[in-house]
Parts: structure tokens; sequence; C-alpha cells
């Protein structure tokens, strides 16, 4: 049995009530379940929040809100891994056991049903622990560049200012979309960025953090191109 985990609390600082603003027509949490319900990956669809604004709007589009979040897993400091775990033993102190557990961003609406299930099949196939979206960096990493105290820049890696772009290893950096994970593995809280995982890659014009005014903006005409391109 499978479950996803979406979180989604109520106290978004950037951009106030992110989770449920509207985008493109519906809630921004919307998105991310409906994509969740249509890949047929789970046997439920989970919101974990704080918030019974978002609880109600969350179920109005299909997915369950079985408890509220405490408020020492709401707050700006808790990272992920302790939502999930949260989520996971609340369901077993409940005798329900889940074999994998897939945690999906309310803010994902780029978030496709076929990387969803590319990344349970990853997970199983690879025997790993966790399975996560991953995008590649637009350009070189090795020859990123710094500001300085002093008004000036400096090279994070100075032996690479003559090394051709095509010849520099790729990097790549967390979509931000869905981890995919093992039920022992959140519930342990192993490390995520790890050789025990393994990555789905997107192309990078289908990722983008959104966390301003800006962000949601750029990110509102991409969604809208990519719609009528289908």
């Amino acid at each position: 049995m499978n479950i996803c985990v979406i979180p989604a609390r109520g106290g978004s600082k950037r951009i106030p009530r992110k989770n449920i603003k509207i985008f493109c027509g519906k809630p921004m949490i919307a998105w991310s379940i409906e994509t969740a319900l249509k890949s047929k990956c789970f046997e439920q669809v989970v919101v974990s929040t704080d918030s019974k604004e978002i609880a109600e709007i969350a179920q109005h589009y299909g997915a369950t809100v079985p408890f509220i979040r405490p408020k020492e897993l709401s707050d700006d400091y808790t990272g992920t891994i302790p939502v999930i775990r949260h989520a996971v033993e609340w369901f077993q102190n409940r005798e329900i056991v889940f074999e994998h557990v897939c945690c999906l961003y309310a803010t994902a609406p780029f978030v496709r049903m076929e990387d969803l299930r590319n990344g349970m099949e990853q997970l199983v196939t690879c025997a790993a622990d966790y399975a996560f979206s991953v995008t590649g960096f637009d350009f070189p990493v090795q020859r990123a560049i710094r500001l300085t105290e002093k008004g000036r820049v400096e090279m994070f890696y100075p032996k690479h200012f003559n090394t051709r772009s095509q010849d520099l290893e790729k990097a790549y950096h967390d979509a931000g979309q869905f981890y995919w994970g093992r039920t022992a593995a959140w519930l342990t809280e192993k490390i995520i960025f790890s050789s025990d995982s393994v990555p789905v890659v997107l192309p990078h014009f289908r990722v983008q953090d959104i966390d301003t005014f800006e962000d949601w903006e750029r990110a509102e005409w991409l969604f809208k191109v990519m719609q009528c391109s289908q």
C-alpha cells in the first residue's frame, strides 16, 4: 500500500496563504491533490495541515484530512521529514501500515502523473530508500561567482575559469516536487540527499520554485504556456 502526504501549513510568510492562493483558476494545493489522485499510485492522498481552512479546501478537491497537524510541527523551522514521520506514525497507531510514502509538495503545480509513477518504479526497482525529483542547473556551478563585502566578485572555484563549460561535470539540484520513500526511511528520518536515493530527472522548464510574488507570476505564465502546448 502507498500513501501520498501533502504538507500544507497555514503560516506562509513570503506569500501569505500560498498553499490555497488561486493559481491559474484553482487553489494552489488543488493541482497537487488532483495529480496525485489521477496517478492511481496511492490508496490515500492525505493533507497534513494546521489550518482548518486548508483542510476544508483539500477535502473539497478529494484529499483526506484525518488529523490536524500539531503546533510543534507547524512553525517556520520544522523540516519536511518530521512532518511525514508524524503522518506515518498517526496511521501506524491505528494499525494502518503503508509500504511506501510519497511526500508531494502543495506548491508543485508542474508535477505530472508520469513523474509520480516513475518515482514509485525507481524506488522499487532500484531498492532505494528514496526517489525524488531533480533537475539540472542551467549554468555550470563550477563557474559560479560570489559578491564580496567590498563590492567586487570572486569565483567559488577559480581553477575552472578557463575550463570549457562542456568539460565540466553536470550538476543537479532538488526540484522541490516530490519525495518517494520507504516507510522505514521516513520513520528513522534517514537523510534524503544520499547514495541511498535515486533521482527522477525532470527538464528544468518544468521546475519552478515559488517563494516570491515574482516567482508566482513567472510560474503562472509558464503554466499557461504549457497547458496551451498540450
